[in-house]
């Protein structure tokens, strides 16, 4: 497929770099796809971002079939532009498609996408250290109908947003805060998947732990309420005894594409690693007995976060 390509009249002034946050500016132009029955995925056009004019009906903003991704580039010493893995990302985004019943893409057509997106915007990728240009993938169901079932029509969007630090607290230390109440999935759901709704399941969690002073949740599975599987928005590492132990992939854990990294690092660096269930009162005992030396997540937006 051709992309149809049509640029800005006016460009946005590019924001200080040393003064980014996260997910609140946004690049001149964006890219969208359309999919219907007849014609599948189809009409692939880059053009000024805007925008988008929703009938009330449409059955995203009922049902939540929506999935998304989140990657990076990243800008290096020498000036040139860097991605991190990104083809695992469209691998995934995928899987989550076929757990919403949403048609697949063709990955190598939307990375193609993607680095046309990113060769027009490519001055917006920061330079200063601890930036990043974050992407982010999104497919939405666009039908207009009231009725629950799979929409036949939907949209593939990509935008680009330079960012900083994903926490307040920057990369320092970050306080989480367990969630004995509420869970964000159980096996056999889609908590091994990159859907919205995931996310606002975990919202007033969240806001719980911000009213008692944390950043963060710190999940537990869902049936027995006591091993450890995730943050909100990272997965989550623990070193006892100079052994590194991350929750094994239950069903219910999203499969982090940095979470592999670390993994795939540690054990070409001769690093022990270990993946694992791991209660949170095992925790707390190697906590009390001094054998927890360490705690860090890692994610896309939140990179390696102690």
């Amino acid at each position: 497929m051709q992309i149809t390509i049509k640029r800005c009249d006016k460009l946005k002034q590019r924001p200080d770099d040393s003064n980014l946050s996260f997910g609140t500016i946004f690049t001149d132009h964006m890219f969208n796809m359309d999919y219907n029955p007849e014609e599948g995925w189809h009409n692939p056009r880059i053009e000024p971002y805007t925008s988008f004019i929703m009938d009330p009906a449409t059955m995203v903003l009922h049902y939540g079939q929506a999935i998304f991704e989140g990657l990076k580039a990243f800008r290096t010493e020498s000036g040139n532009i860097q991605l991190f893995r990104p083809r695992d990302n469209f691998t995934r985004l995928n899987k989550s498609a076929r757990a919403l019943c949403i048609p697949e893409i063709d990955e190598d057509f939307i990375f193609y996408a993607m680095k046309q997106l990113l060769n027009i915007e490519k001055d917006w990728v920061p330079s200063t250290h601890e930036t990043s240009l974050y992407i982010r993938p999104a497919i939405i169901a666009t039908d207009p109908f009231l009725g629950v079932r799979a929409s036949h029509t939907y949209r593939l969007f990509i935008i680009l947003s330079p960012v900083g630090a994903y926490y307040k607290e920057g990369f320092n230390p970050i306080k989480i805060w367990v969630a004995k109440n509420h869970v964000r999935a159980v096996r056999g759901g889609v908590g091994n998947v990159k859907t919205a709704g995931n996310y606002a399941a975990s919202l007033y969690a969240g806001e719980e732990a911000h009213r008692n002073g944390y950043t963060q949740v710190l999940w537990l599975d869902g049936v027995e309420r006591k091993y450890v599987e995730e943050v909100g928005s990272m997965n989550i590492f623990f070193v006892i005894d100079d052994e590194i132990i991350t929750p094994m992939l239950s069903g219910s854990i999203l499969p982090g594409i940095t979470r592999d990294s670390v993994i795939s690092l540690a054990k070409m660096w001769n690093l022990k690693i270990t993946e694992r269930k791991i209660s949170i009162d095992e925790l707390i005992d190697t906590y009390e007995s001094g054998k927890l030396q360490e705690i860090f997540g890692s994610g896309t937006a939140a990179v390696i976060s102690p």
